[in-house]
């Protein structure tokens, strides 16, 4: 069976809308989960929550600093909240109230945040924030979580109700693929392996998990069998999964929509130098800022493209001792 009959996508809907339809679905089966939105009701998907729910939702304004506050004192309280921003204000701009309300106390607050990485597309860089990831997975007790679609991001949100601690849950505007099992259980923490590989293994995460499987696509067609692991938990990661396909393959390309620091690259470099050194080529931006522009356009000129992540695994074939 060829990648296309395998993962036939025939619907599109964004990442953002998984999270605000499984909140609405956990709502009214748990009385304690918590609602908080800095002025962002409509961009998060929680506009069907907060009618439905409205003496457990809390429309804070612009004001996300004192929203993870209040979030930390109803986690004390033995409620589950979940706050719902752009990316960059969740993660940027409240750093401080992440790493010392939520974190250190290790509170049971879910930080769920939308808009993320450059396929925010027209608002531009002040709001692409694409080093998330790297700030949330370098602060102790916290899970970081970036599924890839809409499937994924459904069974994502519950999985995190169930979690007790801080959890990072990032996920997207556009509308991509809708391919993985609408019925899937969603494991925090274990990746998950979309094809068996021996030549290359391709590590992708959110938006180019997608990616990562049309490039497998034109790399079968030049006689490479690609191995591609879809890292859905960032942290804490999957280091079985990694190391086990490194030892297959001897050679790997992390993708993901993230600046080249800091993010699931580095995470999956740090344990390969450790247990299993091999060549390990990346596919993210490279240590600048974003523009303006088109989600499609602007992933193809910082080269998070299919075809980016083809050229990565003949960079990292080559590299083979």
């Amino acid at each position: 069976m060829t990648f296309k009959e395998k993962f036939i996508s025939t619907d599109k809907k964004d990442t953002r809308s998984g999270f605000g339809d499984a909140l609405l679905d956990m709502g009214e089966h748990n009385s304690r989960i918590i609602g908080l939105c800095a002025d962002l009701t409509g961009s998060l998907k929680m506009k069907s929550f907060a009618e439905k729910f409205p003496d457990r939702f809390y429309q804070v304004g612009i004001a996300e600093a004192n929203m993870m506050g209040i979030a930390a004192g109803l986690a004390t309280g033995g409620f589950i909240p979940f706050v719902g921003t752009f990316a960059n204000f969740a993660t940027g701009r409240v750093y401080d109230q992440v790493r010392q309300s939520i974190a250190y106390s290790n509170k049971n607050v879910k930080i769920c945040a939308s808009h993320a990485g450059i396929t925010l597309g027209e608002d531009g860089a002040t709001h692409q924030i694409m080093e998330d990831i790297g700030l949330m997975r370098g602060l102790p007790n916290m899970t970081v979580i970036n599924p890839c679609d809409y499937n994924q991001t459904w069974a994502a949100t519950h999985a995190i109700a169930d979690h007790s601690g801080p959890v990072y849950l990032r996920f997207g505007r556009p509308k991509v693929p809708v391919f993985t099992d609408p019925n899937q259980e969603f494991i925090i923490g274990k990746a998950i392996k979309l094809s068996e590989g021996i030549d290359v293994s391709i590590f992708a995460t959110g938006h180019l998990v997608w990616k990562a499987l049309k490039a497998a696509e034109i790399l079968e067609t030049k006689g490479i069998n690609p191995e591609i692991i879809n890292i859905h938990t960032i942290k804490p990661l999957d280091v079985e999964a990694v190391v086990e396909s490194a030892q297959k393959t001897g050679c790997v390309v992390t993708a993901e929509e993230h600046l080249i620091n800091g993010g699931m690259g580095d995470a999956i470099s740090q344990h390969l130098s450790r247990h299993y050194p091999v060549p390990v080529e990346y596919v993210a931006v490279d240590d600048c800022f974003g523009e303006s522009g088109k989600p499609e356009e602007l992933l193809v000129k910082y080269g998070l493209d299919e075809s980016a992540i083809v050229e990565a695994s003949y960079r990292a074939i080559e590299r083979k001792a």
